[in-house]
């Protein structure tokens, strides 16, 4: 079984978040390495911001692009990022994934300004 960590080299992640009546709403996302954990941008206003609000309960697998999961579940706990973690996540997309990453990173600024993404944080804390 895959850690945290080694997600983090993954090119595409499948974030699972959970609605109030327990439904699982999955998401293939971009992630970076965050110390032992992963780190994602997001635009403010997400329904899995609301979610990860809500319980911050979440589980992480390996996936293809299209959301495809090619490994087993982790169990997680995500958080919402101050602005300096969402600078450092900006950073580590760019040198993860190049020249379209800062494409994403510029149109993402320009459509909602720069207070319109925040960085989400998942580690293998339990949620309580």
């Amino acid at each position: 079984m895959a850690t945290l960590e080694q997600l983090g080299s993954e090119k595409y992640v499948l974030l699972t978040t959970f609605r109030r009546d327990g439904r699982a709403v999955p998401t293939p996302l971009w992630v970076v390495p965050d110390g032992a954990g992963l780190a994602f941008w997001t635009p403010n206003g997400a329904g899995k911001l609301k979610r990860i609000r809500n319980s911050g309960r979440v589980t992480v697998a390996a996936c293809d692009m299209r959301g495809n999961a090619t490994g087993e579940p982790i169990e997680a706990r995500a958080r919402i990022g101050d602005a300096a973690d969402r600078r450092r996540v900006g950073e580590g997309l760019k040198r993860k994934y190049g020249m379209i990453a800062r494409l994403t990173l510029l149109g993402s600024r320009l459509r909602r300004g720069i207070d319109g993404t925040v960085a989400v944080l998942v580690s293998a804390e339990p949620v309580t």
